[in-house]
């Protein structure tokens, strides 16, 4: 989406943030109309600029920026509440999904959806402490919101998924149903209840589990996700 010279209270969440220069921080957001967006927040180091308790992660704001670079300069940030923060595992959930936004959306490449599906995500982290549904989930979201999603639902040959059947996802194809299961087979009960969003039995988790960690890692390639193996530790991801 091109963008205007100034853009004014566009509901969005900061994915990352690191120094730049002496006092300025250089931040990634997430908005809803224009994608993940980066820019400079001028002086959000000094110790008393109004910015350093408000540009905080997963929390909403309203974020105002100008500039027709890649590289745009806050004007302004308002804190918008209603999100608990996240701590302890949850907080660290969240660090994974900013990682992923981080590495497969493209800058300025406009979600609105996606970004409902991640406020959504964020919601769920901060009021549970079964964090593994909304991981799914969104991850699920996420892909299919770029293009890469799966048609878990039908075969590569267009039949519908059949509960008590197995199946093994194959890259580029599909679902393909087998005869004789192997632990990477997927069980139809699974597949369904994975595109209906549902995840409350133990063996969706972890069939879902293993179908994401295969998905995601195709398209991530060889970029490391510094928070995963904290989470496979955990035995969240």
């Amino acid at each position: 989406m091109s963008q205007p010279k100034r853009i004014e209270n566009q509901p969005a969440f900061v994915l990352h943030h690191y120094p730049y220069r002496e006092t300025s921080q250089i931040i990634e957001i997430i908005t809803r109309d224009y994608g993940r967006v980066a820019m400079v927040a001028r002086g959000a180091r000094r110790p008393k600029s109004a910015l350093r308790g408000v540009l905080l992660a997963f929390q909403p704001l309203l974020i105002s920026w100008f500039g027709k670079n890649e590289l745009k300069t806050l004007h302004a940030a308002e804190w918008q509440g209603g999100v608990p923060q996240l701590t302890g595992l949850p907080l660290m959930c969240g660090f994974y999904l900013n990682e992923l936004l981080l590495h497969l959306l493209p800058r300025e490449d406009s979600h609105p959806a996606l970004f409902s599906d991640y406020y959504a995500a964020i919601r769920g982290l901060a009021s549970t402490v079964d964090v593994a549904p909304a991981l799914r989930r969104f991850e699920m979201q996420l892909l299919q919101s770029l293009g890469y999603g799966a048609d878990l639902a039908r075969t590569s040959t267009g039949q519908p998924v059949r509960h008590d059947a197995y199946y093994r996802f194959v890259l580029q194809r599909g679902l393909i149903e087998v005869d004789r299961p192997d632990e990477i087979c997927l069980r139809g009960a699974t597949l369904l209840n994975m595109a209906a969003g549902v995840y409350s039995d133990a063996e969706t988790l972890y069939q879902s589990k293993l179908l994401m960690r295969q998905l995601l890692g195709h398209y991530l390639g060889e970029r490391p996700l510094y928070t995963r193996q904290l989470l496979r530790d955990l035995n969240q991801l």
